[in-house]
């Protein structure tokens, strides 16, 4: 069967930049998962939070990671038991609320996201890094900046 060259017809510049950014982040995001999967049985999501974990020096609130990620709490929650289950992460004592509990990388987390990072880079690195200049990215960066606030 013949395939058809189908278009998204006559959109908008605003319209075709928007299905621009969800077909990046949409191919980007599966090319980066897939290769962390593959070389680290590591999802992308569980990647997200031990990248957030990974910057903080203080052990963190389930909440404010839920705040910070593209995931919601329930899922927040889901990940950190399974890198708990692998030993990435420790569940330990507030020490403002004896109630709570905070969230932080063990040494073997740290060690496997620098790992699992190492992969995130090569896995984006023809397809991004390869393809945008310094202007391309400080362009991006005042666009995302833009959309954030």
């Amino acid at each position: 069967m013949a395939r058809t060259d189908i278009t998204l017809g006559d959109l908008s510049h605003r319209d075709h930049a928007f299905y621009g950014l969800i077909w990046a982040g949409t191919t980007l995001a599966g090319r980066v998962d897939a290769a962390l999967s593959r070389a680290h049985d590591l999802p992308l999501s569980w990647f997200e939070v031990m990248l957030w974990l990974n910057a903080q020096n203080e052990p963190v609130a389930a909440s404010d990671l839920g705040a910070k990620t593209l995931l919601s709490r329930s899922q927040v929650s889901r990940v950190i038991d399974s890198l708990q289950a692998r030993g990435l992460v420790a569940r330990v004592p507030s020490l403002a609320d004896a109630r709570s509990v905070r969230i932080a990388l063990t040494p073997e987390g740290r060690a496997a996201f620098a790992a699992a990072d190492a992969t995130r880079r090569e896995a984006l690195r023809e397809v991004f890094d390869d393809r945008l200049d310094e202007a391309d990215i400080e362009a991006l960066e005042r666009v995302w900046s833009k959309l954030k606030e």
